[in-house]
């Protein structure tokens, strides 16, 4: 159920996140999602890629500063309030989020989720019927 995520932290510069994904295609590794967080120096950009492991290789091989990250994928109707009502459901089982990136496709939202505990999020989840996205299902889209 978890997802690989590749996190890479560059400083912020011109180029430098053009680097990354002519890198990734060049390998023929797609991505899936993308999330960049900024300082005026740095940055932690967090991606999902079709194939996490080949992603790594090739980005450390270019001297990036990258590792691997699990993480889950929500899947919920395109519609106002739903994530609400997901979020209530971690918040009222004390579960925080660490950070969360997601995006939209027709009627479907996607949520990328990091908590400290994906485990006990997984579990909470399921028991209240919410969908969560198998890797091969979030990596092919």
């Amino acid at each position: 159920m978890f997802i690989k995520q590749l996190s890479v932290f560059l400083e912020n510069r011109c180029g430098r996140l053009t680097e990354i994904t002519e890198a990734l295609g060049n390998a023929g590794v797609n991505l899936a999602a993308l999330s960049i967080a900024e300082t005026s120096e740095f940055g932690i950009i967090r991606m999902v890629v079709s194939d996490s492991e080949k992603g790594l290789e090739v980005l450390k091989e270019k001297n990036f500063s990258v590792s691997l990250t699990d993480v889950i994928c929500l899947s919920t109707p395109n519609e106002a309030g739903t994530l609400a009502k997901s979020l209530r459901i971690l918040a009222n089982e004390g579960i925080s989020i660490e950070y969360m990136y997601a995006f939209s496709m027709g009627e479907r939202a996607l949520v990328v989720i990091r908590t400290e505990d994906l485990e006990e999020t997984v579990d909470v989840l399921k028991e209240h019927d919410r969908e969560l996205l198998k890797p091969e299902e979030l990596y092919n889209i």
